[in-house]
């Protein structure tokens, strides 16, 4: 079994990962959001839909090649549909508290609109890191047995062969 310390260090180096490519992600969706916005007469929220999908297509690029390019390649067809099954439920999230601030609320100034998106972008990143690293980009079990194997060779100093005397 794999010392806690490792498993802890994996998760952090995971979450970094994660984070870099999700932080560019939002970056590209609040860019891409108020370009549209700003430059087309679509209503906000689906301004917000567009964003969010172009979103999803740079982020799965990231993950697949980046964040998780040690992850099971086996079963390509079905990474992407669950990618894209839990990327639409977070679309549901992050659009879905837009909508609601947006018509609900009234709250639909550009800075309104912007903080609601930001919001809905953190709840929706929660769920899809856990629903990512659960169920669409999926340990090797080989790589983990590697990994741990590599953790206990670190931790045993290094002996040397018992030599024998030839009489």
């Amino acid at each position: 079994m794999e010392p806690r310390s490792a498993r802890l260090q994996r998760l952090v180096r995971e979450l970094v990962k994660f984070g870099a490519v999700g932080g560019a992600g939002v970056l590209v969706n609040l860019g891409v959001f108020n370009l549209v916005r700003n430059l087309s007469d679509l209503p906000v929220v689906r301004a917000s839909v567009v964003a969010t999908v172009v979103a999803i297509v740079f982020n799965y690029v990231g993950f697949r090649y980046w964040t998780y390019r040690d992850r099971d390649k086996g079963r390509r067809t079905r990474e992407l549909v669950l990618f894209l099954l839990f990327s639409a439920a977070g679309l549901v999230i992050e659009n879905g508290l837009l909508y609601l601030a947006t018509y609900s609320f009234g709250w639909d100034t550009p800075l309104q609109s912007n903080i609601f998106k930001f919001v809905g972008i953190g709840v929706a990143t929660l769920f899809r890191f856990w629903s990512y690293r659960t169920w669409v980009f999926r340990a090797l079990p080989a790589g983990e047995a590697v990994a741990s194997a590599e953790s206990i060779l670190k931790q045993e100093p290094r002996r040397s062969a018992p030599r024998q005397r030839v009489p």
